[in-house]
């Protein structure tokens, strides 16, 4: 099977979240990120690590989710978003 080119894998935002400390663990944080109905479907965890984790969100569903983890929601805090993962993790440190 072919690789997908970039322009069809479609367009997403890195995000950079500090994760209350009641969250111990991996799976605790997914069913948390599912519970909140402005960050979609498409929205997947790929790290948690410290109390910090990176989320990566669909373009479409980035403009509604940004006020929503900005100001705090579950236990998230929104610290950093870029279009390239790389940069969130510098500045998560």
């Amino acid at each position: 099977m072919a690789k997908l080119r970039k322009a069809a894998r479609g367009k997403h935002r890195w995000v950079g979240l500090t994760v209350d400390e009641s969250i111990k663990n991996r799976q605790g944080l997914e069913e948390i990120i599912g519970q909140i109905d402005a960050l979609g479907g498409g929205c997947k965890l790929f790290d948690f690590v410290d109390g910090q984790a990176i989320i990566r969100i669909p373009l479409e569903s980035y403009n509604s989710a940004k006020p929503i983890l900005e100001g705090g929601c579950k236990g998230l805090v929104s610290q950093t978003s870029s279009g390239k993962i790389r940069l969130v993790r510098e500045r998560m440190g």
